[in-house]
């Protein structure tokens, strides 16, 4: 004879005792998933044996019980919540994680298929028409794992670039004790000892760097950034690369001009070098990239203003007072003259006018400053005072 159809309410019942059976299993089913998932998952292994097992009992005990539960009253979602941010702390992937719902769900049908079988085989066809209902509340729990599980790894990836952040900014400043150090290697995954370089720098006019183009690689090195309120650091971690090809690599993610330290010997040194950067890029015009080693002269006027604006009014004061167009020609002339190392042909050309012209504005700057460009005294004289005068009116017009 056929089997009588079962109602649902009937299916139940038998799911219910079922259920209750394997209850009495936890421990044996718990013990067989754990040397599964430590026999196979490394990730697993990191684990505390007793913590491991003690999560796949409750796990177990939540899951089955959970057959005997209404749904609204079912509270196998909360444990599978904890499970999954908990998995995500211990940095178990979340493939893993999802295997060992699948594996456990595994293991509690064959379980049930065994106790249905030995003990209640005339309930083949309520197990048969509940299983759905078990599959279904598995799915659920990996599904709110999993959920959990990406919510803690991402508040987790938050706090751990909060941190790497902070412990850059400890080298960059100069309050890195030996501990900190070690930590930073760790966190920024750089070695504490090797060759670094800090570039400093700063978009031109009203341009605003862009966070895509902050790479954190570029040709294969490891780049740093950091954002400051009047520019961006960036340190390169060298390793055995040359200088200017790292530079080279490096300069289409830089938003405008650019000042690069010397190159330093570990993370002890970031601070010194971040000075450095940040003088160099103090001594640049727009669109230069420069070296501190380029401008050490345009530097000791950035790290002494007082002197570099008294240096300027004793050299090139009486060109100052000039109108406007022609101090900026004569500036621009000297300017270009001092960058094509005195050739008069080659400023000529620069400039678009004739020889004698040069000559002429030449002669006008020695009568005007008393400083002749035949003296090499007084050209150093000059170059100096011109790096000055540019140096103390960038900020004035960059705020225009």
């Amino acid at each position: 004879m056929p089997s009588p159809v079962l109602t649902r309410a009937e299916i139940r019942t038998v799911m219910r005792t079922v259920a209750a059976r394997l209850l009495e299993q936890v421990p044996q089913l718990a013990d067989r998933l754990l040397t599964e998932l430590r026999s196979t998952e490394n990730a697993y292994r990191r684990i505390p044996e007793a913590e491991h097992r003690r999560d796949l009992e409750q796990g177990f005990r939540a899951g089955i019980g959970a057959v005997m539960q209404a749904w609204p009253e079912r509270r196998d979602l909360s444990h599978a919540m904890e499970v999954g941010a908990r998995r995500a702390e211990q940095g178990v992937p979340l493939d893993s994680l999802l295997r060992g719902y699948r594996l456990a769900t595994q293991i509690t049908w064959e379980a049930m298929v065994d106790v249905v079988t030995a003990e209640y085989p005339e309930a083949a066809a309520a197990l048969l028409r509940g299983a759905g209902r078990l599959w279904h509340g598995v799915d659920r729990q990996a599904v709110v794992a999993a959920d959990a599980y990406r919510r803690r790894e991402s508040e987790l990836r938050s706090r751990r670039a909060e941190r790497a952040q902070a412990l850059l900014d400890a080298l960059l400043e100069g309050r890195a004790d030996t501990a900190v150090v070690r930590d930073a290697a760790a966190a920024l995954q750089v070695p504490q000892f090797g060759r670094y370089l800090v570039v400093a720098t700063r978009a031109d006019g009203c341009a605003r760097p862009e966070l895509s183009r902050r790479p954190a690689e570029a040709a294969g090195l490891r780049l740093l950034w950091r954002t400051r309120p009047d520019c961006e650091l960036v340190v390169v971690a060298l390793a055995d690369r040359d200088p200017d090809k790292a530079l080279a690599a490096l300069r289409p993610a830089l938003p405008g001009r650019a000042g690069v330290s010397p190159v330093v010997e570990g993370l002890p040194e970031l601070s010194e070098a971040r000075r450095y950067a940040v003088l160099a890029l103090r001594t640049c015009r727009e669109g230069e990239v420069v070296h501190l080693d380029e401008r050490l002269p345009a530097v000791l006027s950035v790290t002494q203003p007082d002197l570099a604006e008294r240096l300027v009014n004793a050299v090139l004061r009486p060109i100052l007072e000039l109108d406007p167009h022609d101090r900026d020609t004569l500036l621009a002339t000297l300017s270009c003259w001092l960058e094509c190392e005195g050739s008069v042909a080659r400023t000529a050309a620069t400039l678009y006018c004739h020889r004698n012209t040069v000559f002429n504005r030449l002669r006008r700057i020695e009568t005007l400053t008393g400083r002749s460009p035949d003296r090499p005294r007084q050209v150093m004289e000059l170059t100096l005072a011109l790096d000055a005068y540019h140096i103390l009116a960038t900020p004035e017009r960059e705020a225009g």
